[in-house]
């Protein structure tokens, strides 16, 4: 027995927490396409820093690339001039510029790959991101629609009984009128088939009396009865 009564505690409360996301999902989302945008902000950040430091790089290593090339033509001349004294120290300042050099285009290569890589990380980030604006979108217009019908059903309620009872109500009403024409109608032919005008008329009819009624010979009577005398 208790086995059954913790087993029905551990579905209510799973049920209970399904029950709590669904209700909470939309927020949840909401928050999460937040981080998410947050995240991709940051992604941005950091890809303008790494275009930032390439053209930084780049700029050093086309100014260093000037410079070894202006030593190299002054150690030429040195070298031309006798002066090998001031060609070597120029060829130590281009050794120099060249490790400079070296490491200005390892640089550039670095930033490159990972330029690259945060474009493609950021646009893959914003196309699911948008999908996921769409969905939300829709996941929104669903909960609306059916919070819609949701109220219109419990508005509904309360005249669920009502209208049966409104429509037994009408058809008794109907009923009960029907039976009272057919008893008007009922008690008309009784009083018609025996009233004292009836019996009247039939005793006219019989000669008993004058008639309760003109007929056609009658009428051309009087209208005979009318006309002046022949000369």
């Amino acid at each position: 027995m208790f086995k059954t009564v913790l087993t029905i505690f551990r579905g209510s409360v799973a049920a209970a927490e399904e029950e709590l996301q669904d209700r909470t999902a939309l927020v949840v989302l909401d928050q999460q396409m937040r981080d998410a945008a947050a995240a991709v902000d940051r992604s941005k950040r950091t890809l303008a820093l790494a275009i930032a430091g390439d053209a930084q790089e780049g700029r050093r290593l086309d100014a260093t690339n000037t410079r070894i090339a202006d030593l190299e033509v002054r150690a030429s001349a040195a070298l031309e001039g006798g002066r090998e004294d001031l060609a070597r120290e120029a060829a130590q300042a281009i050794a120099n510029l060249e490790a400079e050099r070296d490491a200005a285009m390892t640089a550039r290569t670095l930033f490159a790959t990972e330029i690259t890589r945060l474009k493609r990380h950021v646009a893959n980030a914003e196309a699911r991101i948008a999908e996921l604006d769409r969905g939300r979108r829709l996941a929104r217009a669903s909960e609306a629609v059916r919070s819609l019908r949701r109220s219109g059903i419990e508005a509904a309620r309360p005249y669920d009984s009502t209208l049966p009872e409104a429509e037994a109500t009408l058809k008794r009403l109907r009923e009960r009128q029907i039976e009272i024409q057919a008893a008007d109608d009922a008690l008309f032919e009784i009083d018609t088939a025996s009233g004292p005008v009836v019996v009247a008329e039939k005793l006219a009819e019989q000669g008993f009396g004058p008639r309760m009624k003109s007929t056609a010979d009658d009428v051309l009577a009087r209208l005979k009865a009318k006309r002046p005398p022949a000369a």
